[in-house]
Parts: C-alpha cells; structure tokens; sequence
C-alpha cells in the first residue's frame, strides 16, 4: 500500500462578531487541512496550527517525499521529512505543516489496519477524559466583566467542570475579571487562565499572588516563551503551577524546558509540535522529569481528536490508586469549519468524553461542506 496523493485545503470563516485576547483581534477563523490518499482511496485527515496560508505551501513542498511511500511506515515518513526540513525548521510553520501529514498519516494507518490511533500509539490507558472549556475571551461588551461571568456559567451549566479564561489586558482588569468569573462558578469549578506570554516577569508575579487564594487550576503563557529562566523564577514564586509550551516544537524544545525547570504543566500542540510521532517522544521526555501533560488544540475536531487519542495513552505519573483526571482542551470559541465540516466520534457529556474506538481518529470530513470555506 502506498500514498497517492497529498492535498492542503485554507478553509476560512469569517466570524459574525469579533474577540480578541492579549496579542490580537480574531475576526475570521482559518484552518489549514489536509487530506492523504492511499492507492486504495482510503483517507487519512491531519490538521496543522498556525497561519493556514503559509502551512499549505508547506505541505504542497513536503508531499514529494510522502507521495509513493508506505503509510503504515509512519516514522520512516517522518524521520525523512525531519531530515528533509533539519537546516531551516527545527521550529515554526514548516514543522507545523510536517506534523499535519504525520496526523494524517496516523489518521489514514488506523483506518488501513482498522484500529484506533489510541490502539496504534500503544493502547488506551482510560476510558474517559475531562474537557474543559475554552472561551472567555475578550471582545466589545459594555460590561465586560460581567459577560465573562455569565458566558462561564454557562459552561458550567453544560456540564464542564472546568474552564479556561483569557487574561493580559491589564493586571488590574485581569484581577478583576477572574474574582468575578470565580464568584459566578463557584468553588466546585476548576478555572484557569491563559495571559498568552502578555506579561513580564514583575507583573506576572504580581497577578499569580493576587488570585493564589482564587484557587487557580493554572497559569498558561503568563511569560514570553524565549525566556526560560523566568519561568523557573516565576515557578518558584507562586503556588499555582505554571503551564506552558504551544509554541515549542520538537522533542529537543521541550527538553530545554524541562532542564530549566520552567513548567509544571507541558502543552504540545500535535498540530504543530512534530505531529502523533513527536508527541509521543515528548511524553516520554515528561515522564523522566514528572511533569504533566495538557496539549494545546485550537481548529477543528480533526485535531481535538487526535489529542483525545494522545491523552488516552499517556501515562499516569505517579501511579496510584485513585486515577487523576486527564484534561483535554476544548475550544468552544465560534468556528464553523469545525462545526459543520468536521464530526468527531465523541460526544461531552456530564464534563466527560468517553474516547472513540472508531478506527484512525475518529472523525469524519464533509467535503461538500469543505465549500462553502474554501478560498
């Protein structure tokens, strides 16, 4: 059996109403997907993270070196197409645009074979994993604080038992927005919150110890990710664990991290960090160190489900009587493409996803639907 065929779709939706966090305005989503073909016709679908445009040249240049090679010899297609892009993408969209095919690539294995992703990678360690919503984020409001209190209740009201909201306007609006979301959910809620690497080290100290008491499940991005050391600062100053990591890649960006000491949480993201191959390397390299792993997912269910996949088989460290619960993130922002072009084999109910055994990831794609988004 051999891959046939390679293409990358720009899907794109323009949003009715705007949001925005820390760095940007979103006014439009847009994802790049992409489709694998074996000889056969069977369909293997990966996504990747970050600006789709840019991702589908990439794609477009790497299908040469996938086109005509065994599917089922995934790391033999990756570890070529590492070697291919080494010189000049050790980071950034070029690896982002490696780890769609490798989702696909896995996507397209487990359907070939007939078994999960979860199957492939080693076998599913949980039957259940604990979404938690993100949304929160900024947009036009008169009374903004009191819109993200309302739209955290009603996550709650739909079953999550966790939430994440976006903070990095200000420290003093930040402290104000998360009192006010923590009263309106409660104590029996986890609530974290995301600053996307908006503040220095001064100023993020100064918000982790003015909502330590809030009972903060933790502190996403609160730094920018070049400065490692601070991380490790910040670690040591604050009780709520410091979660980072969407925006390194490969196995070696995560050990850099884990040698400074700079998180307790890691957040690959699979559409971006080197794919299901990589991942799986990166969870090893964790588990020596004993931290968690939370990936990052932002897109469509092409790539909620291949972390579904990735946190079913990670390992529980330590191990212990009582099972932790796992986390998954999941978007809850508007974005049509995954709601009307891609259906995962899930569904959220009571704060839990039970995990798909459907063979590949378990999601489907309208490509009728893939029309009406496409550029």
């Amino acid at each position: 059996m051999k891959v046939n065929n390679i293409e990358a779709f720009v899907l794109t939706d323009h949003l009715k109403k705007s949001f925005y966090f820390s760095q940007w305005e979103y006014c439009q989503r847009k994802i790049c997907l992409v489709k694998v073909t074996a000889e056969d016709g069977t369909i293997g679908w990966g996504e990747g993270y970050g600006p789709a445009d840019v991702l589908s040249g990439g794609v477009k240049y790497l299908s040469r070196y996938v086109v005509g090679q065994n599917p089922l010899n995934s790391e033999v297609i990756w570890e070529n197409l590492y070697r291919r892009t080494l010189d000049y993408a050790r980071s950034g969209i070029l690896m982002a645009a490696v780890s769609a095919i490798d989702v696909a690539i896995w996507d397209l294995k487990g359907k070939l074979l007939g078994l999960p992703v979860h199957q492939l990678l080693g076998g599913k360690k949980r039957d259940r994993i604990y979404p938690y919503a993100t949304g929160l984020y900024f947009r036009e409001e008169n009374d903004l604080t009191r819109a993200l209190a309302d739209e955290a209740i009603e996550y709650k009201e739909m079953g999550y038992k966790a939430v994440k909201m976006k903070v990095g306007l200000s420290l003093k609006e930040d402290i104000m927005n998360i009192k006010a979301v923590r009263n309106a959910i409660g104590d029996n809620m986890e609530l974290m919150i995301d600053a996307n690497h908006a503040y220095n080290l001064p100023e993020a100290i100064h918000l982790a110890r003015a909502v330590e008491d809030l009972n903060i499940g933790w502190f996403e991005e609160p730094i920018s990710p070049e400065f490692y050391e601070q991380y490790a600062e910040l670690r040591s100053k604050t009780c709520i664990s410091i979660a980072t990591g969407e925006c390194e890649y490969l196995r070696f960006g995560f050990h850099r991290l884990l040698q400074k000491n700079a998180a307790d949480i890691l957040q690959p993201d699979l559409c971006a960090c080197g794919g299901l191959t990589e991942a799986k390397r990166i969870a090893a390299l964790a588990s020596t160190y004993g931290v968690e792993i939370v990936p990052h997912t932002w897109g469509s269910n092409v790539a909620i489900s291949a972390a579904m996949h990735f946190v079913a088989n990670l390992d529980t460290i330590p191990g212990r009587l009582k099972m932790p619960e796992f986390k998954l993130e999941h978007d809850c922002t508007a974005n049509g493409i995954r709601d009307d072009v891609t259906s995962p084999d899930f569904k959220i109910k009571n704060g839990t996803i039970i995990i798909s055994d459907k063979p590949g990831l378990g999601v489907e794609v309208d490509e009728r639907a893939m029309e009406k988004y496409l550029v």
